[in-house]
């Protein structure tokens, strides 16, 4: 806060009181200009921790997509071959074809400490537009990429809702096998959708990285 005191000698004239004016201006604008640029230098510093912990972040993600993507293309291939005993069960149920089905679905998260972090210290309103809209449209792709993993989880667990409880000797009746097989195509239609996003994430990271080093 800035005080502003009165002269402590009596004014005489106009000279005088021009003099003592000129001397509160010159005051305030030095005063207000070290303040401002006491500011400038702490938003710069605020700027500068959120761009590093993002790209670090950022760099973090982008190694581990590798095997995000590597899960999706095993998953892909598990459902395509889930599909294909199915579809024999459901023509024959009493065939005694020993075809194994496996449906696994795991969820791989990003990190987002850096990210939530700019986000409560206002270190965002202080970048540049541009570098702003960069940071947050890689963490829009993430965001969606968690929702539809989640998604696809829960719809993976309704695939498996027929063998719940089963034993090790019981099979599925036909009914049950063809309403399985109905959610395992819906779930490869989630892996598709999720594989686009993952890919279009990819890139996105692969974009930035090149950019900034």
């Amino acid at each position: 806060m800035l005080d502003v005191h009165a002269p402590h000698e009596s004014v005489h004239g106009w000279r005088d009181f021009l003099l003592h004016l000129v001397t509160i201006t010159i005051g305030l604008f030095i005063a207000l200009s070290l303040e401002g640029c006491i500011e400038w230098q702490h938003h710069r510093h605020l700027v500068h921790e959120a761009e590093a912990s993002l790209h670090d972040e950022i760099k973090t993600n982008s190694e581990s997509l590798k095997n995000t993507i590597a899960d999706i293309h095993k998953q892909q291939e598990d459902l395509k071959h889930d599909v294909v005993v199915l579809k024999k069960f459901i023509k024959n149920p009493k065939s005694n074809d020993n075809d194994q089905m496996e449906i696994n679905f795991g969820i791989r998260g990003f990190k987002d400490v850096g990210w939530r972090t700019a986000q409560s210290t206002g270190a965002f309103a202080y970048m540049p537009y541009a570098t702003a809209q960069e940071f947050a449209d890689i963490y829009r792709i993430q965001d969606e990429i968690n929702i539809a993993q989640h998604q696809a989880a829960r719809d993976a667990i309704i695939s498996l809702a027929p063998f719940t409880n089963m034993s090790k000797d019981d099979s599925p009746t036909s009914e049950q096998a063809t309403v399985m097989k109905d959610h395992i195509e819906v779930l490869q239609g989630q892996l598709s959708l999720l594989g686009s996003w993952v890919n279009s994430l990819d890139e996105k990271y692969k974009t930035f990285l090149t950019a900034h080093p």
